[in-house]
């Protein structure tokens, strides 16, 4: 279609809106006026019944398709006037083909300007046709997810055929149809108020109420009647769920499952306690503290404290590390998960079919499988590579001895961390980016100030720098990398690769039963975590999309409960106020949304900031850098985000985190007692920056003029 008719069937939408809410037609949609309008609306309809229907029916449908509110209404009085058997042939038909032609109006008219506004449920959707094709719209249909008509809207933009889009929306919405249509037509044969109390009437709202219930229990049968058409189901089951992966999202959703009575039986094949307690959090985080140490040894002149060049036993620090992981071992230990009550078997698990996982010679039936493997750090296919050995995130643990030269590639949280660790240890260290910042989905200013305290303490940071190969350099090796067109050539004594981290889902079996993976590697989920399979679920690294501890526990929590209890109603996980920190020196931390992700989405929003330089502790401490930034909805106090640079950033977070959970704006943050002098105090006073920014001037200038008046 030319972009003349498009701006010419534009404008007729846009003329026949207005003209619908101008001529107050829709004023004309309520039980009132159509309960005075019944006898002769019925003496129309049996007087010229095609002329009655065919005006109904075209009101119905150019509603649907102009995407006007009411629906719901309309269906109701549909059946006040026709009654159940008319009113559901009526309303099913013409509520479809309304339904088609908004989605063929989307498709047409405006592919773009739907795609940035309905963004997320678009991602959704798309995904959830690419697992299950119509049958993931008729879910839709019967049990809602999201409006109706944003369901037209963004199914016009993806690639099911409108033929498959009608057929299934029409069989989708019958039974909705169906409760909405009764419950009309016994609201039109109420006579007085005493109608009202009426068993069927009741029963006709009741069924309102739990029809989600009974849709959800319909398409939990279809779905198992599907999967048993594949697999052989069980005729009993020895466990009820199947945990794979002893990490962080394993062993909370094991201990959730167990928690509530469930049989559970946890999978892990090296472990207990996964990539945090033995390679990720809890060595990194010691090893960070040490590094710490270091840093403020040398700095402690500035106090007034006079110190000599701390010396540094690198043995003595990972024996440091090494504790810390010991210590913390016992809360992640078999012992006390098989305490709990749930049963940890050794090895590696496969799924046979959705119901039966092989570990060794042993068979367990289950009724449910979370899938919680963790992921593995990504190697890249850079030429010789392979002749190295590499340190990453996982093997680094074992180093002896401090690496003279460490060249470190990827300018992630990992790379940051680990990079400005080991300088501070005495490490000449060189963090090599391809991207042109550091932590690239942080604001600019975020990377600049982390950028500029790596470089004052001796990093080599290289942003825009490509690897090219990694080459033998006399004794040692070099590495190859190019940036703006030149090539250079970097030695070192050891490499470590932070270039991210790819899902662990080899050997268990799902590409044989159709559960498939996302370009990233991670596990096609939806959005209560089930995949392709109605009773497997994933949670953690293995699914993404954030590779952190306490998203994974999160995740875990929502697999656990949708997996024992999906059938009476399923979580969706919500990551709008999901924390998470980058513990470089100054720390990284954010909640929701940064600037950076705003303007992408084309969301308005206010910025507050407010520097740390101006808080009275950070001046008494000494660490006066960094800021706080707050994004909030234009006018409003609601928080859309809040990002933190500074010390102790990763503990002040947790205020704005809470407040985003539970739709605390500034105004209440304002107005809650912070002891002085902390650094929390910095939450407050963002808030007061706010406040100030938005103070009522005109009201402010009434009361001066009172103030002088009272002084007379």
């Amino acid at each position: 279609m030319t972009n003349k008719r498009r701006l010419l069937l534009l404008a007729v939408i846009v003329v026949a809106i207005v003209a619908f809410f101008v001529s107050g037609a829709d004023q004309y949609l309520s039980l009132d006026v159509i309960k005075s309008q019944q006898a002769r609306f019925h003496a129309w309809f049996e007087a010229r019944p095609v002329t009655a229907v065919g005006a109904f029916f075209a009101l119905y449908v150019v509603m649907a398709a102009l995407s006007l509110p009411g629906a719901a209404l309309l269906t109701l009085l549909g059946g006040a006037l026709f009654g159940l058997g008319w009113g559901l042939v009526i309303i099913s038909f013409a509520s479809s083909l309304g339904a088609t032609l908004a989605a063929l109006i989307a498709r047409t008219l405006a592919r773009e300007p739907l795609e940035r506004r309905f963004a997320r449920q678009l991602e959704r959707i798309n995904a959830g046709i690419q697992r299950e094709g119509a049958f993931y719209l008729f879910t839709l249909r019967l049990i809602p997810l999201f409006p109706f008509f944003v369901i037209n809207l963004v199914m016009g933009l993806t690639r099911m055929r409108l033929v498959t889009f009608y057929w299934v929306s029409q069989l989708g919405m019958l039974p909705g149809t169906a409760v909405y249509v009764n419950a009309g037509r016994e609201l039109g044969e109420l006579t007085s108020l005493s109608g009202i109390l009426s068993p069927t009437l009741i029963g006709a709202f009741v069924l309102i109420g739990i029809f989600p219930w009974l849709a959800r229990m319909l398409v939990s049968c279809v779905e198992r009647r599907r999967l048993n058409r594949r697999f052989a189901r069980p005729s009993a089951f020895e466990q009820d769920i199947v945990v794979i992966g002893g990490g962080s999202a394993g062993l909370v959703a094991s201990y959730i499952a167990s928690a509530v009575g469930a049989r559970v039986a946890l999978v892990e094949r090296e472990r207990m306690g996964g990539d945090c307690l033995h390679t990720g959090c809890v060595p990194s985080k010691a090893l960070i503290r040490a590094a710490r140490v270091v840093a403020e040894a040398r700095d402690a002149s500035r106090y007034g404290v006079r110190v000599g060049e701390p010396e540094v036993d690198f043995a003595e620090v990972m024996a440091h590390v090494h504790w810390a992981v010991e210590t913390v071992a016992p809360h992640d230990s078999r012992e006390r998960y098989e305490g709990l009550g749930v049963e940890v078997v050794e090895g590696e698990a496969c799924l046979e079919d959705p119901w039966r996982v092989r570990v060794g010679e042993r068979l367990i039936t289950t009724r449910h499988v979370i899938i919680a493997t963790g992921a593995r750090p990504r190697i890249p296919s850079l030429p010789g590579i392979e002749r190295l050995d590499v340190l990453t995130s996982d093997n680094l643990w074992s180093l002896e001895s401090l690496p003279a030269r460490l060249v470190i590639l990827g300018g992630g949280p990992i790379g940051c961390e680990l990079g400005q660790s080991f300088a501070r240890l005495g490490s000449r260290v060189i963090l090599i980016e391809s991207g042109e910042r550091l932590l690239p989905k942080e604001d600019d200013e975020v990377s600049d100030a982390l950028v500029a305290r790596l470089v004052e303490e001796g990093v080599e940071v290289r942003l825009g720098t490509l690897a090219r190969q990694v080459m033998a350099e006399g004794d040692g090796h070099a590495l190859e990398v190019e940036s703006g067109g030149r090539v250079e050539t970097l030695t070192f004594d050891r490499l470590l690769v932070a270039v991210g981290r790819r899902a662990e889902v080899s050997g268990l079996g799902l590409e044989a039963l159709g559960v498939e993976l996302r370009e990233d590697g991670t596990l096609s989920v939806d959005e209560t975590l089930r995949s392709v399979l109605p009773n497997v679920w994933a949670c953690g690294d293995v699914a993404g999309p954030y590779q952190l501890t306490h998203a994974s526990a999160h995740q875990a929590w929502h697999a656990a409960v949708n997996a024992l209890f999906g059938e009476f109603r399923r979580f969706r996980v919500s990551y709008r106020a999901l924390p998470a920190v980058t513990f470089t020196d100054p720390e990284v931390a954010r909640v929701g949304l940064n600037e950076r992700e705003a303007q992408a989405r084309g969301l308005a929003h206010e910025v507050t900031r407010y520097g740390l330089d101006e808080l009275d502790r950070a001046i008494a401490d000494g660490r006066r850098e960094g800021f706080v930034k707050v994004l909030t909805t234009p006018g409003k106090d609601r928080i859309l985000g809040a990002t933190i640079v500074g010390h102790g950033a990763g503990e002040m977070l947790a205020e704005f985190t809470l407040a985003m959970t539970h739709g605390i704006g500034f105004d209440k943050l304002l107005g809650t007692v912070h002891p002085y002098p902390t650094r929390s105090e910095a939450v407050k006073a963002t808030a007061g920056a706010w406040k100030n920014a938005h103070k009522p001037e005109r009201v402010i200038a009434w009361l001066g003029r009172y103030f002088a008046w009272r002084r007379r």
